[in-house]
């Protein structure tokens, strides 16, 4: 007679339960995470940013929503598969370790993009002119780890430019920030020099003083800080000319234009003396002065604009700067004229994921 062993299957059930378990630490975890989330995105899709104004709202009334949405999602929640479960605490862990690398590694994480742009108006003298655009640099960030601003250093003079321009930002809140910065950044070397122009940060609107009168000396301190230890050529609502055999192009800069920031811009004082017929390339920091007044106000041919950050955040094509501005990272066209729009080559905060810090490497060419 045949003797069939037994089997022990009490290895099985044991392993069982600790997946069971597992799954019964996770699901009200997973609930809660994904309730508080949902929970948010309900109450923000009910309100406006006016209805939070202080007296505005009734706050048993609006607890109490928060209260019976949280209670909905989680009972839907609960009912969900372990399957859905698994999923979510997947991307919930996913979601930690790219925000993890966003703060570590992503606002140091500069790359290099280079564009070309053809011009029917450009001399033909100027034919593969090359312009490294620096914006946002935001430099106070980078006493986090200075070396950085070194290897930017570096990358720009190794692609050989003719012009660096830098399109505003250049400090957070105040121009002590740049004095480590200062032998790091005055050796950015091209041909024609270091352009630059304000942004609404360089201002020092966000920085702590007590007198107006200290916060405009401290913008002529980072303004001369700019001209004399840096030797930059700081456009404020200037211009100036490049030649090349006998022909030249116009550099003009404006200082910030923009809603709801400091605004100083001023585009016919920018362009005094210059032939509308010369080819022309405008630094303005906020890239939404592009279509508000340089394309109704002027003829330019090419505006270079920062200020977005991207939000400092990208998934493929999608940015939360897409929901503020319409022209956010990149090159735009209208007819025959171009902006270009740096998404920051620094960080107002440690933390960049998918919107990297750039560097831009943008020749001019002759043609249509």
């Amino acid at each position: 007679m045949l003797s069939i062993p037994s089997l022990n299957f009490s290895r099985f059930r044991a392993s069982a339960r600790k997946r069971a378990d597992v799954s019964a630490l996770l699901r009200p975890l997973s609930a809660a995470a994904v309730g508080v989330a949902l929970t948010v995105a309900v109450v923000a899709s009910l309100f406006r940013p006016d209805d939070f104004a202080p007296g505005s709202i009734n706050p048993t009334q609006f607890f109490a929503l928060l209260s019976s949405a949280g209670r909905l999602l989680a009972s839907v929640i609960a009912f969900m598969s372990t399957t859905g479960v698994t999923i979510l605490s997947a991307l919930g862990i996913m979601a930690v370790l790219a925000g993890a690398y966003g703060f570590f590694a992503g606002w140091k994480r500069v790359v290099v993009k280079e564009r070309e742009m053809a011009f029917d108006s450009l001399p033909s003298s100027h034919d593969g002119y090359r312009i490294v655009q620096l914006s946002d640099l935001h430099i106070g960030t980078y006493r986090f780890a200075p070396r950085v601003v070194d290897r930017i250093v570096e990358r720009v003079n190794a692609l050989n430019p003719d012009l660096i321009v830098f399109t505003g930002d250049l400090v957070n809140r105040r121009p002590e920030e740049l004095e480590p910065f200062i032998p790091a950044l005055s050796r950015l070397s091209a041909r024609d020099g270091v352009v630059s122009i304000m942004g609404n940060h360089d201002y020092c609107v966000y920085g702590s003083y007590t007198t107006q009168r200290e916060r405009v000396e401290a913008i002529h301190r980072l303004q001369s800080m700019q001209r004399d230890s840096l030797g930059w050529r700081l456009l404020l609502n200037e211009n100036m000319t490049i030649g090349r055999d006998g022909e030249q192009i116009v550099v003009a800069g404006v200082e910030n234009a923009g809603k709801g920031f400091v605004d100083h811009a001023d585009l016919r004082r920018s362009m005094r003396n210059v032939d509308p017929e010369m080819f022309t390339i405008m630094l303005s920091h906020d890239p939404c002065h592009w279509r508000s007044e340089i394309l109704p106000g002027s003829e330019i041919q090419l505006t270079l604009s920062g200020h977005t950050h991207a939000m400092q955040f990208r998934l493929g094509p999608l940015s939360p700067s897409r929901l503020l501005y319409k022209e956010w990272n990149g090159l735009y066209r209208d007819g025959n004229r171009v902006l270009h729009v740096n998404p920051g080559t620094g960080s107002n905060v440690p933390f960049r994921l998918g919107a990297w810090p750039e560097i831009n490497l943008l020749t001019l060419k002759c043609g249509s």
